[in-house]
This record gives structure tokens, C-alpha cells and sequence, in this order.
């Protein structure tokens, strides 16, 4: 039995308690004679009560550092600084527990304690920004339900907690019983965590007048050449001073946020299934089905053809319900 212990501080976000439900529902689904895959801790530094953000507060232990196959820290709807001992005790952790997770702001905390250096991480998109300036060596994809870097997963804000537990009982019990979880918590089956928590086709903009012009000419030329010269020339920039603009503004770089307009508009086209894979990838400026493919699977985990047949299925499910 794998022991997960939820961990939560002052002022954490109550929603983030909705990840020990995953677990619970697994008991029930692999009970056998009284066994259950899990047993859940609700954790903190000292033990004891623990008020969260809402006002309501839930009875804790203590956090004994050797004692976890899996350690998922909660996150805060705003921002604070973490306790010394909190963080100490993750630092100690880390070097028995087979998984250290976060779900939303947690990762500030997974990163003050220093086990997110060097590792792609995801958080609330809100704080995404925040994080990467306040931890330069952590590679912030702000965009993503949930990543995992090795041992180390960290998931997006609010519902996204159910995504992370999801895979997770997905790695330890196997994609039956993960699914039959999701359906016990009435819940799409888990988001993969390439999926995005928003539109970058519509959320991605600059105060800057100059790096709009880009954006907006990158949108409108999505099949274009779109090198950092020719949207610096599109920005009346010269291309180093556009390229770190853009960053500072942004949080990416140019060619990053050029290839995800591409796979956004391309995923739009791919799952209203009337163009070919072929005719698809050359209409959104990428060279050839299987550039477009590999993009795909970095920035949505899953291959167009996969995604075509999930829009097939979601269509012909709301045609019968109908």
C-alpha cells in the first residue's frame, strides 16, 4: 500500500483537498478483503489545525519526512512566503519519497526548498510569470494541466489537482481504473498534461504596441516565414531587441509562441475534421505532417490523429444525446 501524504500550510486553497478524493475513490475501485492501494494523510509542519484559505480548517499530522511514497504540496490563492521548516522537511523528503508533486502555487514552495532547479514545472497560469522571474533556472511551461519532469510533477490551479491525481493513479493501478475513478467522480477522464489551460490564440498579448503589431501579423501569416527577423521587421525592431522585448513581455520566446499559435489554429482545423493532415500542416506554416505531429506531442501529448478521433467521438456522444 502506497502511502500519499497531502500537504497544507495557512492560507491553503481548500479546492486542492479534492486530490484526496482521487485516491479514495481508487480504495474502492481495487478493494479486496479490506486492502486498499492508498492510505491518505492530510499533513503540515507541526500537525494539528490548519485554517485554509476559506476560513475552514482541517486536522493535520505532522509531516515526518521518511514516511511518503508521494508527497503532493498544495498551493494558496495569493502568494506568501513559505516556513523554514516547511521547506526543510521537503528538502529531506525528497531523498526517500518516489514523488514529490504541487498542485497550483505549491510549486513556489517546491522551488523555495530547491527541488525544482533545471526541471520543467507548470503552475496557476496567473503565477506563471511570477515563478519563472522569481526562479530563473526553473522551466516554467505555463501553459500545461500538469508536468512531470522525473520524479518531480507539478499541475496547474484549482481543478487541475484532479488531473494530477488522476495520472498518478494512472502510473501506479493502470488507465482502467484511473478512468473508472473519473467516472465515479463524474469527471471527463483525465486532461492530458500537454493540454492547455488557455487559449493562446486568444490570451497571448502584449501591452507593448510593437510586440502586438508582431502578434497580430504572426496570427494573420500563421503560413508565412515567421523568423524573428521578419516579425522584428513587422514590429519596426531590430531583431535583439525584439527577441528580448518579446521575452520580457511575454514570458517565451518568439519561436516558442509561433509554433504554439500554429499548433493551436492547426488543432482547430484538425478537430473540425474537414481538411486533410496533409493540407492542415501546410496551411499553419509547418513544413510537413510530421513536424506538425512532433509539435503535437510536446505542446498537446497527444498526435493530430489522436485528437481527430476524440472529436469524432465527442461529436457523435452530444449527436445520441441529442
Amino acid at each position: 500500500m502506497k502511502r500519499v501524504g497531502l500537504v497544507v500550510f495557512p492560507g491553503f486553497q481548500i479546492l486542492d483537498m479534492a486530490a484526496a478524493s482521487v485516491f479514495e475513490m481508487a480504495n474502492l475501485e481495487v478493494a479486496n478483503e479490506g486492502e486498499h492501494a492508498y492510505e491518505i494523510d492530510v499533513v503540515s509542519e507541526s500537525g494539528g489545525a490548519v485554517r485554509s484559505s476559506l476560513g475552514a480548517a482541517v486536522q493535520t499530522i505532522a509531516l515526518d519526512p521518511d514516511a511518503y511514497d508521494t508527497l503532493l504540496v498544495t498551493g494558496a490563492t495569493q502568494l506568501q512566503p513559505s516556513s523554514p521548516k516547511l521547506l526543510r522537511l521537503l528538502a529531506r523528503a525528497v531523498e526517500s519519497t518516489r514523488r514529490m508533486t504541487s498542485i497550483c502555487t505549491g510549486a513556489f514552495v517546491l522551488a523555495n526548498a530547491g527541488l525544482l532547479n533545471e526541471r520543467r514545472v507548470t503552475t496557476h497560469w496567473c503565477f506563471a510569470r511570477d515563478l519563472q522571474r522569481q526562479f530563473p533556472s526553473v522551466r516554467v511551461e505555463e501553459d500545461r494541466i500538469f508536468v512531470r519532469d522525473g520524479a518531480v510533477w507539478t499541475s496547474a490551479g484549482m481543478t487541475a489537482c484532479i488531473d494530477l491525481a488522476l495520472a498518478l493513479v494512472d502510473e501506479d493501478l493502470g488507465v482502467d481504473v484511473s478512468r473508472a475513478v473519473a467516472k465515479k467522480l463524474v469527471v471527463h477522464h483525465r486532461r492530458a498534461g500537454g493540454q492547455s489551460q488557455f487559449s493562446m490564440l486568444s490570451e497571448l498579448e502584449s501591452q507593448s504596441d510593437r510586440i502586438q503589431a508582431a502578434l497580430t501579423y504572426a496570427k494573420d501569416h500563421l503560413n508565412k516565414d515567421l523568423s524573428v527577423e521578419t516579425l522584428a521587421n513587422a514590429a519596426h525592431m531590430s531583431p535583439r531587441h525584439f527577441s528580448r522585448e518579446f521575452r520580457q513581455s511575454t514570458g517565451q520566446s518568439p519561436a516558442r509562441a509561433v509554433e504554439r499559435l500554429r499548433a493551436e489554429t492547426a488543432r482547430i482545423l484538425v478537430e473540425a475534421d474537414k481538411l486533410t493532415i496533409e493540407r492542415i500542416a501546410s496551411k499553419t506554416g509547418f513544413s510537413d505532417p510530421e513536424r506538425m505531429r512532433r509539435a503535437f506531442l510536446r505542446i498537446f501529448g497527444q498526435p493530430p490523429q489522436a485528437l481527430k478521433r476524440a472529436a469524432r467521438t465527442r461529436r457523435m456522444t452530444e449527436a445520441v444525446a441529442a
